[in-house]
């Protein structure tokens, strides 16, 4: 194993122990991410000469016996929607006029009080409204496992990021699937737990923050961090008291509802149908009651959710110069222009369906303990397509396993669960009952020890 994939436990070890410290690390690191990033594009605002003296202060810590948290020396990253001070957040896309941050946003508070190196910011698309690489602002980010492909998104620089073993922890934002897509699409393990548990700025209905990492473990370290609160998230749950690593559970007499069917939307994929399944009987071989459900999903709730979402983001936009709008990513600001005619009482109706979709995943919860389904329907699509259908008529087709546990509130996680025969990795979503984020991790925890996880990660490309 290089240094560069040890987990958080095995490098917390090795700073004790004083056989690697995270200078030395963080250096092994530094060669690795140049070795990859002209290839697959997944970082903002990289810079290793902070994250050099962030390593070297962590070193002296550990060396006196004085660490700040439990990430101390860790490198993490952060979706650049998630503001850091000093930084500009350019929100993917060329419209905005980019201005420093005045203060770092929760998630980077956290993990920046806990000792973490902060290197870099991850790509993601205009506004973070696409579950692609692509981007007005950034290069394209392109998926580490094949670059034709799409690394998904709007996490897409996190994913990337994660599955080329740049350092174990990626911070994402998830507000109808986008920390789990770009996970099923890359191999990871993607964690959106219960609304509020991590305090977001700005906070938004069914926006979530959530750990992007290579094992469920490193997730779990890094909830510890993250889901302390913060007083400028008006929907962040109370402080918790969980003991994070406990992952351990015995699934003999769950119900897990097995979803196959996300009531609208893409089609799902033969091999993609046919990994899930498999993963339904290694729950009900370890004494779990596995029972076949229907979807939460009707296409008026998905339609309703379009009709709201296009008029929100229409008037984030409607008052920028002409040429601030054209510079928008051009299949996000044709989607956007449906905005533009939309009556308020429509938008309000649209809203409404969200409630729809929270009460319809509410009634599915009183029969079952746990939801697994597909993260994605569709194995991968081109690294240049703006979503997998490339059309902006369609533009939520994708996201029908993901988007209802965003507003209902639910935690929900994405794992892989095997290969498709073109080698591309393919995810499997796991979601527990509002606030039970414990079950979430413990569930893809059991699951992760059944298959062993991923043991060879692709390499960096040859130059």
């Amino acid at each position: 194993m290089s240094e560069t994939d040890l987990t958080i436990r095995e490098l917390r070890q090795r700073f004790a122990d004083r056989s690697l410290s995270p200078l030395e690390y963080w250096l092994a690191l530094e060669r690795h991410i140049e070795a990859w990033e002209p290839a697959i594009c997944a970082l903002y605002a990289y810079d290793p000469d902070a994250a050099r003296k962030q390593a070297q202060a962590s070193t002296d810590r550990w060396i006196k016996g004085t660490t700040l948290g439990m990430l101390d020396g860790i490198p993490a990253t952060l979706k650049e929607l998630i503001a850091t001070k000093g930084q500009p957040v350019p929100l993917g896309t060329r419209a905005i006029e980019l201005q420093p941050a005045t203060e770092d946003a929760p998630a980077a508070a956290r993990l920046r009080e806990d000792g973490s190196v902060l290197f870099a910011k991850t790509t993601c698309p205009d506004y973070g409204m696409l579950s692609s690489g692509l981007s007005s602002f950034h290069p394209l980010s392109r998926n580490p496992w094949d670059m034709t492909q799409n690394p998904g998104g709007s996490s897409a620089g996190a994913s990337a990021a994660a599955a080329a073993g740049y350092g174990p922890l990626h911070v994402g934002t998830d507000i109808g699937g986008s920390v789990r897509l770009p996970a099923g699409w890359t191999g990871i393990f993607g964690f959106k737990p219960s609304h509020g548990r991590i305090p977001v700025d700005p906070f938004y209905v069914g926006r979530c923050a959530g750990p992007m990492t290579r094992t469920v473990e490193d997730a779990a370290f890094a909830m510890a961090t993250l889901s302390r609160p913060d007083w400028r998230d008006g929907t962040s749950l109370p402080p918790n008291d969980f003991d994070w690593m406990d992952l351990e559970i015995d699934v003999r007499g769950l119900k897990i509802g097995l979803m196959l069917d996300a009531g609208c939307g893409l089609a799902v994929d033969d091999e993609v149908q046919a990994a899930v399944e498999a993963a339904g009987q290694r729950f009900e071989d370890a004494g779990a009651i596995v029972i076949p459900v229907q979807p939460v999903l009707t296409r008026e709730m998905l339609d309703g959710l379009d009709t709201f979402w296009r008029s929100r983001f229409w008037g984030d936009i409607e008052n920028l110069s002409r040429e601030r709008r054209n510079s928008i990513l051009p299949y996000i600001y044709t989607w956007a222009e449906g905005g533009a005619s939309i009556s308020g009482a429509d938008a309000v109706r649209g809203f409404n369906q969200t409630i729809e979709m929270r009460k319809s995943c509410g009634r599915l919860f009183t029969k079952v303990d746990a939801v697994i389904s597909p993260t994605n329907p569709i194995v991968s699509y081109p690294a240049e397509w703006a979503s997998p259908t490339n059309d902006p008529a369609r533009p939520f087709e994708h996201i029908c396993f993901t988007v209802p546990w965003n507003m209902s509130e639910q935690p929900a996680s994405s794992i892989n669960c095997g290969f498709s025969r073109s080698g591309m990795p393919m995810g499997l979503q796991i979601v527990g009952p509002r606030f039970d984020d414990m079950l979430v991790l413990r569930l893809s925890k059991a699951f992760e020890s059944w298959t062993g996880g991923i043991r060879s990660w692709p390499k960096p490309p040859v130059r």
